[in-house]
């Protein structure tokens, strides 16, 4: 396990026991200054079946009162989440701020398994990869993630595989899986040392604990905790490292260089292409469903831009089975205490179905900017790790179409007004919408830097002119459309 790994030697059983005790105390004193400065913790088991990662997760949970930890067995995983990204069922997991998520065992035993499955060597590359951006993103957003891998060599696993096998109550604790890894121990032990290395950073290194001794076990793991918390209480005010585009981009124009006022349909054609379009879009959804491919569709753009009415024209062509809207409003508590996109992760469509998205996950980089809800470090580290989550999805196979909808200042002030002067409006409209209008130039400079920052090659924008709504909804049709279609012809 990782060349670097040297067994400590066991204290007396004295000296055992007074630094369990000790760290013990310590990681309960912790538990406060964590709450204070909304520091959350995500400790992840991972090792060898029988080598005791429930067992070590029991005994390090009783020095923290109940309330701030949250424990979960990532087992198999269920239909469901394997109709999803592979990061979809860890990044749910996260902890929120000033609390503690134990994992027995996550993303490196589902890697691990896939790999003794023959994962190909180009897909475990993405893997990785896939791993190392989740992580690094988690500790540049004020994550402390701790990595602990249960170390036993083959006769230590034998001799207790055999000792739960004799008891009727404890033998379910013994899988077919923890069985073939004991009988091919040596070809095992070569995929791990590989992951390890792969994945042991700076940022989320991996500490190889020496389980033979269970109260050995509990003090390395307690004092690896109490070390890395101090440190993380130390650095929480630090700002995370910028990190240069590495992702090909599409050349974008400034708003101001938009075209509108010939963008307009008539009645007549308007109607007879969205019957057509709409038709069209219904038999794809189909073809969709068949081949699983998942879709996802966000709308960002100006107050009153006609957002709503281009997603229910697409809607209207859909199953109403395989698709969902998701409206996304300023963040609940439960979500601001985590990671902003952990309520994107959370929302994303199974394999065949499709999200829309009315606002996403581009508000860091807009309202959360402009308002000041998110520091100046974390807006301009989003735009990598928005292009980061866009590629996971990529990867996974979905289709990204990002919309942004275009209005002049005037075309608004008349919405606006006639919003606030028509009763069955009047709901549209908000006292923030007004106050968003004041701000229109900042707005127009972040979305520009957005635009030109974020049109990736796999999830370019598209910019849909809607000073005549009629217009947009055709526009966005035919996209949806043309983009649904390359993607049915890869599959």
């Amino acid at each position: 396990m990782l060349k670097t790994w040297i067994p400590e030697e066991i204290p007396e059983k004295e000296e055992l026991k007074k630094r369990i005790k000790e760290a013990g105390e310590k990681l309960y004193q912790q538990q406060m200054k964590l709450k204070e400065h909304k520091l959350p913790v995500l400790v992840l088991f991972e090792g060898w079946g029988a080598s005791g990662k429930g067992t070590t997760i029991g005994r390090v949970i009783k020095y923290i009162d109940p309330r701030f930890f949250k424990v979960a067995t990532m087992s198999k995983p269920t239909e469901d989440e394997l109709r999803r990204p592979f990061l979809y069922r860890y990044f749910n997991q996260i902890p929120e701020a000033g609390k503690f998520t134990f994992l027995d065992s996550g993303w490196m035993e589902q890697t691990c398994k896939d790999c003794l499955n023959g994962l190909e060597e180009e897909d475990y590359a993405k893997r990785i990869d896939s791993i190392k951006h989740f992580e690094r993103q988690l500790t540049d957003n004020g994550y402390l993630v701790l990595k602990f891998f249960m170390q036993i060599d083959k006769k230590e696993q034998t001799r207790r595989i055999e000792k739960l096998n004799k008891e009727q109550d404890t033998k379910w604790r013994v899988d077919a899986f923890d069985k073939w890894q004991n009988e091919h121990y040596k070809h095992c032990q070569k995929i791990f040392d590989r992951y390890l290395t792969d994945t042991n950073t700076s940022i989320a290194p991996w500490y190889i604990i020496d389980a033979k001794d269970r109260n050995f076990v509990e003090l390395q793991v307690l004092e690896i905790m109490v070390n890395n918390i101090e440190v993380a209480l130390q650095n929480s005010t630090h700002s995370a490292p910028l990190l240069p585009n590495i992702f090909s981009l599409e050349k974008m124009p400034k708003l101001s260089e938009i075209e509108l006022t010939d963008k307009v349909i008539e009645d007549e054609e308007y109607k007879k292409e969205l019957k057509h379009l709409q038709k069209k879009l219904g038999e794809l959804h189909n073809r969709l469903y068949r081949k699983r491919v998942p879709v996802i569709i966000t709308y960002e753009g100006w107050d009153a831009a006609g957002k709503g009415g281009n997603i229910k024209r697409i809607t209207e062509a859909l199953d109403p089975r395989g698709f969902e809207v998701h409206p996304i409003a300023s963040p609940e508590p439960h979500e601001k205490a985590r990671h902003y996109l952990w309520r994107f992760w959370t929302r994303l469509p199974k394999d065949g179905h499709i999200a829309i998205f009315d606002r996403t996950w581009y508000g860091r980089v807009m309202v959360e900017r402009l308002e000041g809800f998110c520091s100046e470090n974390d807006w301009k580290r989003a735009y990598n790790e928005i292009n980061e989550f866009e590629k996971e999805l990529s990867d996974w196979g979905a289709v990204i179409i990002k919309f942004w909808v275009q209005i002049d200042k005037d075309t608004q002030l008349a919405r606006f007004t006639d919003r606030q002067n028509n009763p069955e409006k009047q709901w549209k409209i908000t006292d923030e919408d007004w106050r968003n209008r004041e701000k229109w130039d900042a707005y127009e400079c972040a979305v520009d830097e957005m635009l030109a920052k974020t049109s990736t090659t796999y999830a370019p924008w598209h910019i849909l002119e809607s000073v005549d709504k009629k217009y947009a909804r055709i526009k966005a049709l035919k996209i949806v459309i043309k983009e649904l279609e390359k993607a049915l012809e890869r599959t």
